[in-house]
């Protein structure tokens, strides 16, 4: 079955989250990318534990290098430019996750490829934006976070901002901006014949991400703070503890979910609302009293049967058993490719990324068996071009010889720009 992007190509020049991210959505969908990184520039996802030693590949590296072919590139040499330039030709998209600048300095900046590919597409993911004082500051999702406005009103009174373990702004932000903005952009190229560039700043893209609190505050409300609106825990709307010390969600905010929420929870009485108006923190604490007399399966048990928007706080293991995510198809199961002996030092050492051979099915002399693990799926769910899972992230450069040869650079040519 054809993917939505088959036919369009992809220069990825992105590191850790956000980039490998977005690229990987748009591979799922059928773009062939084309992942280019330094041999020695480090990069937290290919170190990031654990390790499948079949592959030499780490977890990480093998979800967000899906579909994707790498290849080393030393972008300080000259003849590695060139041979950007070259592989431009005939690519629609690049995407780079520099600091504003870099690219340009080495040669490879948007100005300088689209004299080569007027119709290129060029997507610059930071965490500030091309423009303005903070442009060239360094940061991380937390960062982010907090001069967005959206930490300042999350977490607890006593114990102040809260933390996740995902990466809102990278993901949610950096990566889903990436991907609609090159959407768009490729649609706009479609109608025009225009190609153009994509500035995706991080922080702008969860400033969105105060929603209520945020449109309310601009209209002459109050300014939101810590355990004060409806959805921040100034309400019933939060986690309870169970007599497990696990937790439950309620997010029983309609007035019929309420009425179900009070059922499932003893007090019949309140189902009509109005205690709500009138003593709204006597029913969160008796609330959270009554949840810590059951356990969590036993109240899930219980709003099974309720439609109160109540459910269980569950874990990575109760999660990927899920049935209905099982259903949905969330958890596929994808070939690593098989590790050669060639490519089998470990991810980013001078024994890496030498092979030829791009099919993960392709037994090698010195391979080893082949493995299949269970990945996080692609949320878009189209009818008619699904998403694909053709292999796992190969090892870093793994396709350098392949790449650089059909360019007609020699062993040699190859091994000086890399």
């Amino acid at each position: 079955m054809k993917g939505a992007l088959d036919g369009y190509k992809i220069l990825d020049f992105t590191t850790l989250l956000p980039g490998p991210y977005a690229t990987m959505t748009l591979a799922d969908m059928g773009a062939e990318v084309l992942k280019v990184s330094g041999r020695d520039k480090y990069d937290l996802v290919v170190n990031w534990p654990p390790v499948i030693e079949a592959a030499q590949v780490t977890g990480a590296q093998a979800w967000l290098g899906r579909n994707k072919k790498t290849m080393f590139l030393n972008l300080k040499k000259p003849a590695a430019v060139e041979a950007v330039k070259k592989l431009v030709m005939d690519y629609d998209i690049v995407v780079e996750q520099f600091r504003p600048g870099v690219m340009t300095k080495l040669g490879v900046g948007y100005e300088q490829l689209r004299e080569v590919n007027p119709r290129l597409i060029y997507c610059a993911i930071t965490g500030y934006g091309q423009t303005g004082p903070f442009a060239m500051k360094a940061g991380h999702d937390i960062n982010y976070l907090s001069r967005a406005g959206i930490a300042w009103a999350a977490g607890r009174k006593a114990g102040g901002p809260g933390l996740y373990n995902f990466q809102i702004a990278d993901v949610a932000g950096g990566s889903m901006n990436a991907v609609s903005s090159i959407l768009a952009a490729i649609i706009y190229r479609e109608k025009t014949g225009k190609g153009q560039f994509i500035d995706v700043s991080m922080q702008d893209s969860v400033i969105p991400f105060n929603s209520m609190d945020g449109a309310s505050y601009f209209a002459g409300g109050p300014m939101p703070m810590r355990e004060s609106g409806l959805l921040n825990g100034g309400g019933i709307y939060d986690f309870y503890e169970t007599s497990d010390g696990k937790y439950m969600s309620v997010g029983s905010l309609e007035p019929k979910f309420f009425a179900a929420l009070c059922e499932g929870m003893g007090h019949p009485e309140w189902k009509d609302g109005k205690v709500l108006r009138t003593d709204a923190a006597m029913v969160k604490e008796t609330f959270r009293a009554v949840f810590k007399t059951k356990t969590r399966d036993e109240w899930t048990a219980v709003f099974t049967a309720l439609d109160a928007c109540v459910e269980p706080v569950m874990d990575l293991d109760e999660v990927c058993r899920d049935e209905h995510l099982v259903s949905r198809g969330m958890w596929p199961e994808v070939e690593v490719p098989m590790s050669r002996s060639d490519a089998a030092a470990p991810a980013g050492s001078s024994a890496a990324g030498q092979g030829t051979s791009s099919d993960p099915d392709t037994a090698v002399a010195g391979a080893s068996a082949p493995v299949r693990i269970t990945q996080m799926g692609c949320p878009m769910h189209l009818s008619e071009c699904p998403p694909r899972y053709d292999h796992a992230g190969y090892p870093e450069g793994y396709h350098t010889e392949e790449v650089l040869q059909s360019l007609g650079y020699s062993p040699d040519e190859i091994r000086d720009m890399t």
